[in-house]
């Protein structure tokens, strides 16, 4: 029998980064059979763009290449934007919000370990303001065949209303804010009674809550090989089910359920791979909770009454600006002195 204390070999940048690239694959192969190969294109644009940049500014600030480029940390940022960008946005735009996510966030403020944003969430944040149409073009489930998101991705001719849909968040939001006027015809009914078109699955969007599943099994294997802590996914699919679940209550012909906000847009993703970032997160146990609740209450109000459907890219940087004092309040006594 072996004895306490136990000593854990230190994991290196490279083995974290490629654990998180291996969980993200169940949520990756959904998407690619729900709503094509496109995504995987996306991936691969997103990841050529990511090294590209990283080259660049480590060449510029005079920094070894092969040590960070084989770190596969830029690959994860650029897997992240992919993941939370159309599947069918125009090279372009994957390219451009890569390199601002990789040269101006992450690198101008010193590289890795040393930006206090999330790269992935500033850069979708920075091309939803710029972007609004391109950023809101999401085809529904088996909507495209492979040619069709080739032909948009590289230039092709894009016809908005013919090829895409709302996304499930937009569409019921939209729904239900329609349900609630006098003069409508949906007038006071719920949301589970509106969710019958064909963008709407069991509990969210039609294979969107598919691939959120296959997120949160990536993520559930990642605190099983403890890369990430429980506190950070707990706190946030708590506090949004509680946060939805008592508006709904109340009001259920004007909210969504708690488990359609918990399986509809980036909410796995964003508990499991986004919030729990190590640089730009909160790092105490406590302090994981407090930022991961704030984020989830923040994502509520901005898909229940914000402009854009989704709030996990703007709630994200929104908790990232308090980590700093929430690690300093959070943080426990050193040994043999009281707690101011």
């Amino acid at each position: 029998m072996i004895n306490s204390p136990y000593i854990r070999k230190p994991a290196s940048v490279q083995s974290v980064m490629l654990q998180v690239l291996l969980a993200l694959v169940p949520g990756i192969a959904a998407y690619v059979w729900f709503f094509g190969a496109g995504i995987l294109v996306q991936l691969a644009i997103a990841s050529a763009a990511a090294l590209a940049g990283e080259a660049a500014m480590l060449a510029i600030r005079g920094k070894p290449k092969a040590l960070f480029l084989t770190d596969l940390s830029a690959i994860v940022t650029a897997w992240l934007i992919a993941l939370t960008f159309p599947p069918i946005a125009p090279w372009w735009l994957t390219v451009t919000g890569t390199l601002l996510a990789v040269v101006i966030v992450k690198q101008l403020y010193g590289g890795l370990g040393q930006n206090p944003f999330n790269p992935a969430m500033a850069a979708f944040c920075l091309m939803i303001v710029a972007y609004p149409a391109l950023m809101s073009q999401w085809p529904a489930a088996g909507q495209l065949d492979f040619k069709t998101q080739l032909d948009l991705i590289f230039g092709g001719a894009r016809q908005v209303d013919a090829i895409t849909g709302a996304t499930p968040l937009d569409a019921l939001r939209t729904a239900l804010r329609s349900a609630a006027s006098t003069d409508s015809e949906l007038h006071g009914l719920r949301a589970s009674q509106l969710m019958d078109g064909p963008a709407f699955g069991a509990l969210g969007g039609k294979g969107g809550e598919w691939v959120a599943l296959g997120y949160l099994l990536g993520g559930l294997w990642l605190i099983q090989r403890r890369i990430i802590t429980w506190h950070i996914p707990a706190a946030f699919c708590g506090a949004l089910f509680v946060t939805a679940g008592l508006l709904w209550g109340l009001r259920p012909e004007g909210f969504a359920s708690p488990l359609f906000h918990l399986a509809s847009g980036g909410a796995m993703l964003g508990a499991f791979f986004i919030l729990t970032d190590p640089v730009s997160g909160a790092t105490t146990a406590r302090g994981k909770l407090l930022f991961a609740a704030g984020a989830a209450v923040l994502t509520y109000v901005i898909r229940a009454f914000g402009a854009y459907p989704d709030g996990i890219a703007f709630a994200t940087l929104l908790m990232n600006i308090l980590v700093p004092i929430i690690d300093m309040k959070t943080q426990a006594p050193v040994f043999g002195h009281k707690k101011d």
